[in-house]
């Protein structure tokens, strides 16, 4: 593997959040019965006319700029014309040599914590095509295809990085980053399993010493990789083929190759197609998209906070930085956090019951944050009686599972299982003696040193209270009784 580099690009489709499509009225939403979102305008049907859909365009500036592209004040459509059944128009209306955005990046971070920019080259708005529904539980077992046109016409931006990495890893961090981004601009929904988020990989390998441009290397295109994990896994295959290829003495083949999730492996398509394929010319049904500087500057202006600026501020209060990421690649997390800790003080606390606890539940019974039983006023309820000391940690956990599943409050659930913590020093003094009796062996383990027989015996008074004796206080009731009637006879 050394003798080669590995030079990966990624383009990106993101289905933009409209109600309609991009040049029609027809409705952009995902679903519905095949082929009933449509008109004569999305199907293709002769002499009908486009019209630009504002918000689309809207989205796809302000994704453009949080990318950190310079976002053209005159750009245009083109035509991209190729044969396949689900294009209805035999070409699709995209943006080919002046695309509304150029020149970004995304910046990642590896293991090490070092920031590398990967440059976005362009941001370009198109139509999405429709949709093939293969009668078979594999492409290669189908017995045939339907076609759905729901989807034809639906708004993309497509994101097309530079060159720019050198692993699966990084481009599993450039995803990650990429969709955290566009999250927080709520400009998609980005739900990859309905492909509203769908990503190819170019592949290829870079011989050490060669000194030519990297668009003379034979280029393998994975196409429309439908999870961030299945994208790594495809280019890690890849890496692996075309390694071996080399190795025995053949040659790479410039292709678009498919990934199956099942075997993860990649397997051949058809040849490469290049730009002269697709014979672009300007669409001659829509003018130059011209945008006023002043509004795209207020656009600018009116971006909301992105990850780059949430991590370094949570990193500055304090949240360690494994936990400020986990917040920061999660919006519904992250907004969780805003909400409770508006509430509540200690922004730790939270984090910690956040990152522990709360998203063990969650992730047990597949829900999100933005769903979650528990909503942020629960949680700083819960923390606020630990906090109290109405309730010990491990009771916090009981309680905080009862919320989760029945919806309850924390004193609700407190008082239906009488739950308070002991505090009263009398209450738990006779417990207290009666361990010390039970156990002689384990007070002189105690008296000679050993710290762990305490333990111990706070554990058993401990489960003789249901967990309901204040820890701090049984280990104070313990050290004072043993002194008071052990150490004297010990000495």
């Amino acid at each position: 593997m050394s003798q080669y580099q590995v030079i990966i690009g990624l383009e990106v489709h993101v289905e933009l959040k409209t109600a309609t499509k991009l040049f029609c009225g027809c409705s952009a939403a995902f679903g519905g019965d095949p082929n009933t979102h449509t008109c004569p305008v999305c199907l293709g049907m002769p002499g009908v006319l486009p019209v630009i859909n504002q918000e689309a365009i809207r989205l796809a500036v302000r994704s453009a700029l949080a990318l950190n592209c310079t976002v053209r004040a005159v750009s245009k459509f083109d035509r991209k014309q190729y044969f396949y059944p689900d294009l209805p128009k035999a070409y699709q209306i995209s943006q080919y040599d002046q695309p509304l955005g150029e020149y970004g990046w995304v910046t990642i971070r590896g293991a090490d914590d070092a920031a590398k920019k990967i440059g976005v080259r362009r941001v370009h708005v198109e139509e999405d095509a429709g949709k093939l529904n293969h009668l078979g539980q594999r492409l290669g077992d189908a017995t045939g295809s339907l076609v759905d046109l729901n989807r034809a016409g639906v708004p993309l931006i497509e994101i097309v990085s530079e060159p720019d990495l050198r692993s699966a890893e990084e481009a599993r961090l450039y995803l990650t980053e990429l969709r955290a981004v566009l999250s927080y601009l709520d400009v998609s929904d980005l739900r990859m399993e309905e492909g509203s988020m769908r990503c190819d990989a170019n592949v290829s390998l870079r011989p050490e010493g060669f000194a030519g441009s990297l668009e003379d290397l034979p280029r393998v295109e994975i196409k429309n990789v439908n999870s961030i994990r299945n994208v790594q896994r495809g280019i890690e295959y890849e890496v692996i083929r075309q390694t071996e290829l080399l190795a025995a003495g053949e040659r790479i083949v410039k292709e678009t190759r498919g990934f199956d999730d099942a075997t993860g492996k990649t397997y051949s398509q058809r040849s490469k197609e290049e730009a002269n394929d697709y014979r672009y010319f300007p669409e001659p049904d829509l003018p130059p998209l011209v945008l006023d500087p002043q509004w795209i500057a207020d656009m600018k202006r009116g971006l909301p906070a992105l990850p780059d600026a949430i991590r370094a501020d949570l990193v500055g209060r304090g949240i360690p930085e494994k936990d400020a990421e986990v917040l920061v690649l999660d919006r519904e997390a992250y907004e969780y956090w805003r909400e409770a800790t508006a509430l509540f003080q200690d922004e730790r606390l939270v984090t910690n019951w956040m990152l522990s606890d709360l998203s063990r539940l969650i992730n047990a019974r597949g829900e999100s944050f933005a769903n979650s039983g528990v909503r942020p006023e629960g949680l700083v309820e819960l923390l606020g009686l630990i906090q109290a000391g109405t309730l010990s940690g491990r009771m916090a956990k009981e309680v905080l599972e009862a919320m989760f599943e029945s919806g309850q409050t924390a004193s609700q659930v407190v008082k239906d299982k009488g739950l308070s913590q002991i505090t009263d020093a009398g209450a738990i003094q006779s417990i207290v003696d009666q361990v010390l009796h039970d156990n002689p062996a384990v007070v002189q383990d105690f008296l000679s040193g050993k710290e762990k027989a305490l333990a111990f015996m706070v554990g058993q008074v401990m489960k003789q209270t249901r967990g309901q004796a204040k820890p701090d206080l049984v280990n104070q009731l313990l050290r004072d009784s043993i002194q008071k009637n052990y150490a004297a006879s010990q000495d």
